[in-house]
C-alpha cells in the first residue's frame, strides 16, 4: 500500500516545500529552487510524487521510480516531452508505502 496524494502533501509540507499551485490533476510545491509535483490523480499513490527529470540519477539510490515518466500538461514546470504525439511535461513519477521512507527520501534528495 502506498500513501496517498494527500499524505504525500503533508509529508512534503512537514518537509518545508510549500505549495505554489493547485489544478484539478496536481499539486506543485516548492522549496527553494527545488519543485515537485503531487500527482492527484494516483487513487493507490504509486505515482503521487513526481520529481523533474534532472533528479532521476540522484534520486535512484534512495527509491526506484514507479516508472519510466509520467506526463501531464499541468506540470508545467517540467520540460516537455517532445516524442509523445501530444505536447506534455513530464516527470518522474515515486511511490512510497510509509512517511517515514518518503521523509528520508526527500532528506536524501533534496537536502
Amino acid at each position: 500500500m502506498y500513501l496517498r496524494p494527500d499524505e504525500v502533501a503533508r509529508v512534503l509540507e512537514k518537509a518545508g516545500f510549500e505549495v505554489d499551485e493547485v489544478t484539478p490533476k496536481a499539486y506543485g510545491y516548492r522549496r527553494g529552487e527545488s519543485y515537485v509535483y503531487v500527482n492527484r490523480e494516483a487513487r493507490m499513490g504509486r505515482t503521487a510524487l513526481v520529481i523533474h527529470p534532472t533528479l532521476k540519477e540522484k534520486s535512484q539510490p534512495f527509491a526506484e521510480p514507479a516508472s519510466e515518466m509520467k506526463t501531464c500538461d499541468h506540470y508545467t514546470r517540467f520540460p516537455l516531452y517532445l516524442a509523445g504525439e501530444s505536447q506534455e511535461h513530464y516527470g518522474i513519477p515515486h511511490g512510497f508505502s510509509s512517511r517515514i521512507a518518503l521523509e528520508r527520501y526527500l532528506q536524501s534528495v533534496f537536502g
